[in-house]
């Protein structure tokens, strides 16, 4: 140790502790983290959160009514009508990506009757347009 940092650990008055500390600090984590890690505090802990969610229950359905009452009174979505524009939505989506799909199908058949109709080869019987009429 050099000189200067012998002088500080004597000006220390709790430099004596730091070494204690430091040892207890280590027990007591390795003590905390095999409690829990156990299986007991495991159990013990979902047996308590099983007890708070049951018991905060009323008071959380309580909160729900008043929270969605006040939400209508200033003219804004609750939860309930926010998920059910959700699902709407998605529902639109999935009915676009649908109607997409059988649009490319129909696509691909039209240029696929037309690649037949153009293919060069024997005279192929082609259909004339109908004639416009003028009504």
């Amino acid at each position: 140790m050099s000189e200067t940092q012998s002088k500080k650990n004597e000006a220390d008055p709790f430099g004596m502790w730091r070494p204690f500390q430091n040892v207890w600090m280590e027990a007591w984590s390795k003590a905390t983290n095999e409690a829990v890690n156990s299986e007991e505090f495991a159990k013990g802990m979902g047996q308590y959160l099983d007890t708070y969610l049951h018991a905060s229950e009323p008071m959380r359905k309580q909160m729900e009514k008043v929270l969605e009452k006040y939400l209508q009174q200033m003219n804004l979505p609750t939860r309930s009508e926010l998920l059910n524009l959700s699902e709407r939505l998605v529902n639109l989506e999935m009915r676009v990506d649908d109607l997409d799909a059988k649009l490319d199908e129909v696509l691909d058949h039209l240029k696929a009757i037309r690649a037949t109709m153009e293919a060069p080869g024997p005279k192929s019987k082609r259909r004339s347009a109908p004639a416009k009429t003028n009504n």
